[in-house]
């Protein structure tokens, strides 16, 4: 029943820009060599998605006709250009114009080294990136057109892995704009940063966000077969180290039945609906027997979004975060900073929720529990236990100014506990923030990022600031080169530039 997210649907044009001053012998060279160059990099680990080589752009209306029609195809998730000789750019104006995709200027030249003893005028008219791209560089800043530029030779690993985090971002992107989010009842009572303008988030990110009764969800729940919930319940004691408890005959098996009916019922609901997301809130259970847990945490793990307590924002990133990671060691998830470990010199972060934290986060066999969640209302739920793996990570915020949305992204360790959390049963994770504690959490306050986040272990700080470019929302970043007097001067000159902007 379980699902991966894939990135196979989705397709990058590489884009190579030059003109008829040089002839054909020439345009044919720069055809051969961009293709290679193109080959080279399509091939690449790195490359999550397929590559697609288009014919040498030599006049303006090529140029136009070919961003109108990545413009209309939806598999098209960007554009990558090279200037591969000098291709004069007024010829681009109208397409770069145009252009709603992602775009990355990649420079580069087809060799690595210069045949110093062989260079000609016909070698120079050829090879003429230098100063070709500084030309395309020139009219994308001209024109304000967000972009990345990557430079280096294409068998350069550090390139490949630069332009592969860029095309992950675009997927993030591309599924953003495509979202649909479901949210079950309303935002948690009096919670000031859950909020926000969904009419301004469909404007900036393309997502669509309403409302459904949560007893819509439970009709779906309660109309879920049994013969399913047998399966689902047996596939549950196949993937897990389930208590025995709730094993089959024993006392609380019917609290793992309930879960799993829940599994199905959100399933198709989000199935039939087309939403890529969804919302919850233990405030507005309807008539669920118990808060999703479970449930939750195993849709997370398929790549779903989701946010507690009808956080709309952190489901939009938790998706995001889900595509951008698609096929990479790691996984993505609802997280929030919990309570602290003070020790001096060693402080640390403990993370989870009530139960939704996703299993993406550990390679071991979580255990399924069922123990009283103490607010709701409901039956005691059942969930996922387990401890995120140690290693690098990401936390990212996604808060609501009034006048822009502003993310912030944290780097972050994650860390094994001090000790055994023998009385915590829920996904957790405990990390030890970027550049120290004192720092990370000043700068967080400063910033008023919200206390719900997405946790990436598959991800690292870049690809959010290639989505952030993306989408035109500010991006702070809190990382080893932060400082609490460099970020609240980047906090003032931000809101100055923002503010600003919004009125030209």
């Amino acid at each position: 029943m379980t699902r991966e997210v894939s990135l196979d649907a989705y397709e990058v044009w590489f884009l190579t820009g030059s003109q008829h001053l040089y002839g054909p012998e020439i345009l044919a060279q720069v055809a051969d060599q961009s293709q290679l160059v193109a080959k080279t990099l399509g091939a690449h680990p790195d490359m999550p998605v397929r590559l697609v080589w288009k014919p040498v752009l030599t006049d303006p209306d090529a140029i136009r006709r070919t961003a109108l029609e990545a413009n209309a195809d939806d598999r098209v998730i960007g554009l990558i250009a090279w200037m591969h000789t000098f291709s004069p750019a007024k010829m681009w104006i109208g397409g770069l114009s145009s252009l709603q995709k992602p775009l990355l200027h990649f420079h580069t030249q087809a060799n690595v080294e210069l045949p110093w003893g062989e260079i000609d005028f016909d070698f120079m008219n050829l090879n003429q990136a230098a100063h070709g791209d500084r030309e395309f560089g020139y009219i994308q800043s001209r024109l304000g057109v967000p972009r990345k530029t990557v430079v280096g030779h294409v068998s350069d690993p550090r390139v490949a892995e630069r332009i592969g985090t860029w095309a992950r971002a675009a997927a993030g992107w591309a599924a953003t704009r495509s979202l649909k989010l479901a949210r079950f009842g309303d935002n948690m009572r009096y919670v000031a940063v859950t909020e926000g303008d969904k009419t301004e988030a469909e404007l900036r990110f393309g997502v669509q966000v309403n409302t459904w009764s949560v007893n819509e969800l439970a009709a779906a729940v309660d109309g879920a077969d049994p013969a399913d919930v047998d399966a689902l319940t047996a596939e549950y004691e196949d993937l897990y180290d389930v208590a025995p408890e709730l094993r089959k005959g024993a006392d609380r098996h019917q609290s793992l039945r309930d879960g799993a009916a829940i599994e199905l019922g959100l399933r198709s609901f989000l199935d039939e609906g087309g939403f890529g997301a969804f919302t919850t809130s233990f405030e507005d259970l309807g008539s669920l027997r118990q808060l999703p847990g479970l449930a939750v945490q195993r849709l997370m793990g398929e790549g779903y979004g989701f946010g507690a307590e009808g956080d709309w924002k952190t489901a939009i990133l938790v998706r995001a975060a889900n595509v951008m990671g698609a096929g990479l060691p790691g996984g993505a998830s609802l997280m929030e900073d919990y309570t602290y470990d003070l020790t001096p010199g060693d402080e640390r972060i403990l993370g989870a929720h009530m139960l939704e934290v996703s299993p993406s986060l550990t390679s071991a066999q979580p255990t399924l529990e069922v123990h009283p969640l103490g607010i709701g209302g409901k039956d005691d739920p059942v969930r996922l236990v387990f401890t995120a793996d140690p290693g690098p990570a990401v936390v990212v915020a996604l808060s609501d100014l009034r006048d822009r949305f502003r993310l912030v992204a944290n780097a972050v360790d994650v860390v094994e506990p001090s000790a055994p959390l023998p009385k915590l049963p829920v996904g957790r994770a405990v990390w030890k923030p970027a550049p120290d504690f004192h720092t990370s959490a000043t700068a967080w306050l400063e910033a008023g990022a919200a206390h719900h986040t997405v946790m990436s272990t598959a991800l690292g700080i870049e690809a959010f600031e290639d989505y952030a470019r993306m989408a035109g929302t500010e991006l702070l970043v809190i990382d080893q080169d932060t400082t609490v007097r460099g970020f609240t001067r980047e906090l003032e000159w931000n809101a100055a530039y923002h503010r600003l902007a919004r009125g030209l």
